[in-house]
């Protein structure tokens, strides 16, 4: 598995495109479709995943939905394999897609290098106390690819979760 970044709009969202073979996934769609569409241009896109709903994470949505005629958080291809593991807190509506047999997650706005998400734009502490207790089941040795930043492990980001608690 391929996965390459688009840094998009002015807050400088990752959107993330991830390959199979000819096949592709495009991860938060923030904005800059032509940039997206530019990226995606040898690929037969095959599904888009959203992490949550901020603005800064969906700009490009309905150009990338039309486009390519797809559904929001529906794949139609047998290639990619994932959970989706619903991490309320930074909002209501926040998900994580883990890869498994890739070891990697895309995050959103949940976790980030060094930090987590804001509560207080749609979330709320509760759900990011229960996210972060959920997440931290998973092995340490998952590779994070956040909604902004860059990539980390989740290992890594275990080490703080108690300042939080």
């Amino acid at each position: 598995m391929k996965i390459e970044n688009i840094i998009v709009g002015s807050l400088e969202t990752n959107c993330y495109i991830v390959s199979i073979d000819k096949e592709c996934l495009v991860i938060d769609p923030g904005d800059e479709f032509k940039k997206i569409k530019d990226k995606v241009k040898d690929y037969d896109v095959v599904g888009c995943l959203v992490t949550h709903f901020h603005q800064d994470h969906i700009g490009a949505l309905e150009e990338v939905l039309s486009t390519y005629n797809l559904e929001i958080n529906k794949v139609n291809s047998s290639k990619f394999n994932f959970e989706i593991i619903e991490t309320p807190g930074h909002t209501f509506d926040s998900r994580t897609f883990y890869f498994k047999k890739d070891k990697i997650m895309f995050t959103g706005d949940f976790i980030f290098k060094n930090s987590i998400g804001r509560t207080d734009l749609g979330g709320s502490n509760k759900d990011m106390l229960y996210s972060l207790h959920l997440i931290e089941k998973y092995p340490d040795d998952i590779t994070i690819y956040p909604g902004h930043g860059p990539k980390t492990t989740l290992g890594e980001e275990k080490k703080s979760f108690s300042i939080y608690y």
